[in-house]
């Protein structure tokens, strides 16, 4: 009865689908939040405070502010992907206070020691009120501000940088590590990994909305500059997005491609070092359109 059932109803199909996407692994889609601190920046050495501020809905948000080692050279807003919190994603930014920046890494709503359920546009809204709190810090006037995305924050960072004018003028690069420009475009090229969603690829791209995509918005990004950053053994995010992203976006821009896998960026000295190269000459204004 019950197979009967989802024959002649096929919007619970689709929904069934969908559902088969999700466990399937559709990793840059959905957000997976983990409560479980597994580390913190004391295990590793490094000095911080732990921050709290109060977003929409009566969420309260967690993150921790890393100081520079000496004098800063700037500050670097730090929002990471779908999955666990910041006490994983410090991986991608421990090295930064040794080379002079401090870091604000944001746990959104639901991840880490930050209340409430992600959901967009609500995440969204934590990105700004992190941004907000990033700006009034006395430590970071008169110094240069970075935003680093990677994966999914890649993709909201990018959305809110381009769609808040008054606190991109704050900015002084942009940097999204692996992230994609089409949720919909997203799910139907997860979809066609998986034998059970393959012919269903795009009714199930179907049930995305595009509201928040980022190619639509990611050309008012410009003037600041950006740097775009994808791994070429990239299994979750296709390069086809990144170069999208790329062709979509004004000037002046840059693209960053290396041999490796998703948001290993960092694992690798020689990326580090051109990321700091970018944030200098974006600092002293020396990145113009080609």
């Amino acid at each position: 009865m019950f197979l009967l059932d989802i024959i002649f109803k096929p919007r619970r199909l689709l929904c069934l689908l969908a559902l088969s996407l999700c466990l399937a692994g559709c990793e840059s889609l959905f957000f997976y939040p983990m409560k479980e601190h597994v580390r913190s920046p004391d295990d590793i050495d490094l000095a911080y405070t732990d921050v709290r501020i109060n977003s929409s809905d009566g969420a309260s948000l967690h993150g921790w502010f890393l100081p520079a080692v000496g004098p800063a050279k700037g500050s670097v807003y730090f929002l990471h992907g779908n999955a666990e919190n910041i006490s994983t994603h410090i991986a991608s930014v421990y090295w930064l206070p040794q080379r002079g920046y401090q870091v604000f890494m944001l746990d959104y709503r639901g991840y880490g020691l930050s209340t409430g359920v992600p959901t967009l546009p609500a995440v969204l809204v934590d990105i700004k009120k992190g941004w907000q709190w990033l700006l009034q810090q006395p430590q970071t006037q008169q110094r240069p501000v970075y935003i680093l995305g990677q994966s999914l924050g890649a993709a909201m960072a990018g959305y809110v940088v381009a769609t808040e004018p008054e606190l991109k003028q704050s900015l002084s690069a942009v940097v999204l590590d692996a992230g994609f420009a089409s949720y919909p475009r997203m799910a139907q090229e997860t979809a066609a990994k998986h034998w059970l969603t393959w012919p269903w690829q795009w009714a199930v791209a179907g049930l995305l909305g595009d509201e928040y995509d980022l190619e639509k918005v990611v050309a008012q990004i410009r003037p600041t500059p950006l740097l775009l950053i994808h791994g070429k053994q990239d299994a979750i995010v296709a390069a086809g997005q990144i170069q999208r992203l790329y062709e979509l976006a004004g000037q002046p821009k840059r693209l960053l491609q290396y041999e490796g896998s998703h948001i290993a960026t960092f694992q690798q000295p020689a990326n580090r070092e051109y990321v700091l190269r970018f944030f200098e000459q974006a600092a002293a204004g020396e990145i113009t359109g080609l």
